[in-house]
């Protein structure tokens, strides 16, 4: 008869369990964690069960090593325990295990960047952007009626301003000779005086042509300074005047969720990335030096995607 194992016996660890230990240190941490740092039992646990968390997560994203892993990988990580629905407080213990983890492991030499530096904890999150639904954009832009006296320019100024996904300071500042209208291009230049080319559609190339064809010249009285949008008195449109403009059209389609010019940059952003478009791709046409900043319209995309789900999926 064979040997029975003691009931108490502990059980052996599986290859994942040993290719994560290895791989992502967790020996290494634990011990720090004990014996240098004096952390009391229930913090080595809570930490290491916080850090296998992330490992598993790296290692399901094709990462199998601790000295891999990017910051945009450990802010996918954070972006996967808000959408499991963990709350703030655990979503910032788990960041702190992250941080204290490779704080370790950039001490014993096991490791040579610290990738948390810039993660972000949930007291920074932006709060989503409100952006306007496909039909709202098309009511927004259909809004200025050729009963309007600058119709011309107003339909113009929000089709290039939702179809190049402008600020408001782009679209404002932008001079005739930026227009590359047999292109379909736009020269934007953005902050920091950056300037990148970004592609616009057949909708704001028509709006565009027909402006510039027979309104600017109208309007143009030798104080337009070579800018595009021109007010009523011929000088270049002010911030507050185009605040004021989306504001009246946005009311004129009925909408009523709060709009404001920068939220046809945000609804730009968010139908692009809706449609399949490419997370590096938008980065470009925004104009955004950093993929994360781009990276809070996968937030809304996630949004969308449960909406959607909610109103279609007949188990939902």
């Amino acid at each position: 008869m064979s040997e029975r194992k003691p009931a108490d016996a502990p059980s052996m660890p599986s290859a994942e369990e040993l290719a994560v230990r290895r791989g992502f240190h967790l020996q290494a941490f634990e011990d720090a964690l004990q014996i240098e740092e004096g952390a009391s039992p229930r913090t080595v646990e809570a930490y290491r069960r916080d850090v296998i968390r992330c490992a598993s997560q790296m290692r399901a994203m094709g990462i199998t090593q601790a000295k891999d892993i990017t910051p945009a990988a450990l802010r996918e990580f954070v972006y996967h325990l808000k959408d499991l629905g963990l709350a703030g407080s655990s979503i910032r213990r788990n960041i702190s295990a992250l941080r204290t983890w490779f704080r370790i492991m950039v001490a014993e030499g096991l490791v040579t960047a610290d990738p948390t530096e810039r993660l972000d904890t949930p007291q920074r999150w932006r709060t989503l952007p409100e952006v306007l639904s496909v039909e709202e954009v098309t009511r927004l832009l259909a809004a200025p009626g050729l009963d309007e006296r600058l119709a011309f320019r107003d339909r113009a100024m929000l089709e290039l301003a939702y179809g190049a996904g402008l600020r408001v300071s782009e679209w404002i500042g932008m001079s005739v000779k930026d227009v590359m209208l047999e292109d379909s291009l736009v020269r934007v230049l953005g902050k920091g005086n950056k300037e990148r080319l970004v592609p616009i559609g057949r909708s704001a190339i028509g709006a565009v042509a027909v402006y510039m064809r027979e309104l600017r010249p109208v309007l143009e009285r030798g104080g337009g300074k070579g800018i595009l949008f021109l007010n009523g008195r011929g000088a270049p449109l002010s911030r507050m005047g185009a605040w004021k403009l989306v504001r009246k059209y946005v009311e004129m389609a009925g909408i009523e969720k709060p709009v404001s010019p920068h939220t046809l940059r945000h609804s730009f952003a968010t139908h692009l990335l809706e449609g399949g478009a490419d997370l590096r791709a938008v980065q470009e046409m925004l104009g955004h030096a950093d993929i994360a900043t781009t990276q809070i319209y996968t937030h809304v995309d996630r949004e969308y995607l449960r909406s959607v789900h909610r109103q279609f999926h007949p188990r939902s």
